[in-house]
């Protein structure tokens, strides 16, 4: 069936029970939305069961699809807790769709009896081409969501490949993040905070300083299409559209709703997509940018100096001291929510108006017990509760009341854990383990002692003695667009024919690239974010013969790992491990240059082929760990080894990232 026979999906965020029933109010066919656990937006207000029960039960008698997102990291220690959780979620909820960013998640959900759809999360980074009938063959994912960094030729070069029976699914709206998704550790590196499992704090959202010039080097535009998904209507396999914003209110998924709807059905009428626009106007979300969509018209969506916090603006404070108004640009109604100034700032704040305020009016902020917000500090509109909008929700809010309460029983589930890998033991011997040292570049001379590693260049192999490539482990790079996947290939192929005995895949699905007739030694590398034995046991499915698990875990969670794992493990025990990777560039961040944070945290930036990498000035360091690494099971240890500009200086300070932490 074409799209033009079965109308493409409108796909509704919903951090809450009002934006939930706003999606369904402005004729969205599907809502997404999280639970109070396991999603990548768990700073929005998410779900219950039970209140998402009733929900969902009224979604479907509308013709509205409910997909719930479960879509974070998952530690070993919480997979019984999902797995119960999703057995609840099957008898008392049913959802159409789970969102998931682990692949250890697609074998846990068919555990628990789920029969619904998997839609592969954008954070999974499925990427490139041939990673689609991987993803659809061995995990049984119904629909992959692609990244936002995709060109509409890179959107057709997907969707060419895609099998008869997997779905793509692209964002149209809404926030974009600095980093390729799945590939941000930031977060994490300030305390805990993953964006993997949804926690992000958004460091690249902050100011920082280069030589003395202050700005938000990393904070971009939104997402907005608007007019331009007209051509991704023709592509059969992009079954959905999606609009970003679990944290929005809302007015902002209304209005989003409403315009992306008419441009999907009268897209070809001027006034249709004139009106369309004027509704995304009233959307109260940031300047928006078609970042990479066109290929010919590629935009860098972080603009110098430009404001980019979200809302609409509508003016700035003004007075001094404890008694600060401002004055604003358009009529405020009673219930707007106000955001004043940006979120690292220490006079941040929210305020729910009580009465309207006329369009150049007067509006006092009371102060409170904070510290008052400086003169000229930014006021932006955030979310609104017009009339008619607020109607809309009451009547279906009448109609969800009607809807019997349902008790969510409990769940006995427990998981069936994979079989064990144990280590040949060799008599005489205390452990085998493996010290990897990965370079950016080989050393020109072939050292003797413990293998090196390397980050694939393609071509460079055929300047390198085979001895020397058959000793090496040869590292993929964390991220492979679509118009390198041909590259990439030969690359792979290239090596192996020249002798290469281990290579090491930074997504699952790099997999992909390899024929089976290749006879080479496959691990998945640590930007697999590995970090349970479900998720182990799929890479071993996929032919992985070992897993470098992800480095953001706590001591606790790398201690447990290796009892549990089918396949032989690794881990980073030092070096320098990016903030984050991104295929873009602020034009005005000087390259190799470090920058500051307000609160004295150095980092910098530097490029690698296609890709940005942002590193801190501190290493990884868990050496002192070793030994209880060694006796909880590990065999590689891998030292990452990165070019240190001259004018970056190493900070002495403990690089223990998570050990000592609670991993959120």
């Amino acid at each position: 069936m074409t799209n033009q026979e079965r109308p493409i999906e409108i796909l509704a965020p919903a951090g809450g029970r009002e934006s939930f029933l706003a999606a369904v109010a402005a004729g969205a066919d599907a809502v997404y939305c999280g639970l109070k656990n396991f999603s990548a937006r768990m700073e929005a207000d998410n779900f219950a069961l039970g209140e998402l029960a009733g929900l969902t039960e009224l979604a479907h008698t509308k013709g509205v699809r409910v997909h719930i997102a479960l879509n974070t990291m998952l530690k070993n220690s919480e997979l019984d807790r999902t797995g119960r959780m999703i057995d609840r979620l099957q008898r008392f909820v049913h959802p159409d769709a789970l969102i998931i960013q682990d692949p250890g998640v697609a074998a846990l959900a068919r555990q628990a009896g789920y029969t619904g759809e998997l839609h592969l999360s954008t954070l999974a980074n499925c990427s490139f081409p041939a990673g689609l009938s991987l993803v659809r063959e061995h995990l049984h994912i119904d629909r992959v969501v692609v990244p936002r960094e995709l060109t509409i030729d890179e959107l057709k070069q997907m969707a060419a490949a895609c099998p008869p029976d997997l779905d793509l699914e692209i964002f149209v709206h809404g926030a974009l993040c600095y980093a390729v998704s799945g590939r941000c550790y930031w977060s994490s590196f300030l305390g805990g905070r993953s964006g993997l499992r949804g926690r992000c704090v958004q460091p690249c959202r902050r100011m920082y300083d280069q030589a003395g010039s202050k700005d938000r080097f990393f904070s971009c535009r939104d997402l907005g299409l608007d007019v331009l998904v007209r051509p991704v209507a023709s592509i059969p396999q992009v079954r959905s559209w999606k609009i970003e914003g679990r944290k929005k209110g809302p007015h902002y998924v209304f209005y989003t709703v409403k315009a992306y709807r008419l441009l999907r059905d009268h897209g070809n009428e001027p006034a249709s997509r004139k009106m369309a626009l004027e509704l995304l106007g009233m959307a109260l979300s940031r300047k928006t940018s078609h970042y990479a969509f066109l290929s010919q018209r590629k935009v860098v969506p972080i603009v110098q100096n430009e404001d980019t916090g979200s809302g609409l603006f509508m003016g700035t404070v003004q007075g001094g001291g404890r008694r600060v108004w401002f004055s604003p640009r358009a009529r405020l109604l009673s219930g707007d929510l106000l955001r004043i100034g940006y979120e690292d700032q220490p006079w941040h704040r929210t305020l729910r108006i009580r009465r309207a305020v006329p369009k150049k009016g007067r509006l006092d902020i009371p102060c409170g017990e904070g510290r008052p917000a400086p003169k000229g500090s930014p006021v932006f509109l955030i979310d609104r509760r017009e009339p008619e909008l607020s109607k809309l929700i009451s009547e279906l809010g009448k109609e969800l009341q009607s809807i019997p309460h349902q008790e969510i029983e409990s769940s006995d589930f427990r998981v069936k854990p994979p079989k064990v890998w144990r280590p040949v033991r060799v008599k005489g011997r205390q452990g085998n383990t493996t010290e990897l040292r990965v370079f950016r570049q080989l050393p020109t001379v072939e050292r003797k002692g413990p293998p090196m590693g390397t980050w694939v260049v393609p071509g460079q192999e055929r300047k390198i003695p085979r001895a020397l490539v058959a000793r090496t482990w040869w590292w993929l790079p964390p991220v492979i667009w679509p118009d390198r996947e041909k590259v990439w290939e030969q690359a792979v192929t290239s090596l192996v024919n020249r002798g290469a005995r281990t290579l090491v895949v930074n997504a699952p699905w790099q997999m992909g690239l390899f024929e089976a007739s290749m006879n080479c030694r496959i691990w998945a590398g640590p930007f697999c974010n590995i970090a349970n034995p479900l998720a182990i046991q799929a890479l071993k499915d996929l032919g992985a013969a070992g897993v470098i698990v992800s480095p953001e875990l706590a001591g606790p969670d790398f201690l447990a790992l290796p009892g549990r794992s089918p396949l032989p493990l690794g881990v980073v025990i030092n070096g320098i491990w990016p903030l984050c990777i991104s295929r873009i560039k602020a034009t005005h961040l000087k390259s190799g240059e470090p920058f500051t944070s307000p609160k004295r945290e150095s980092a910098w930036t530097v490029s690698y082929g296609d890709l940005f990498w942002t590193f801190p000035n501190w290493f990884l360091d868990i050496r002192e760990k070793k030994q209880e690494l060694i006796k909880a099971g590990y065999q590689l240890f891998v030292h990452m080894r990165e070019r240190i500009p001259k004018n970056v200086e190493i900070k002495d300070r403990p690089g223990l990232w998570n050990w000592d932490l609670k991993l959120l």
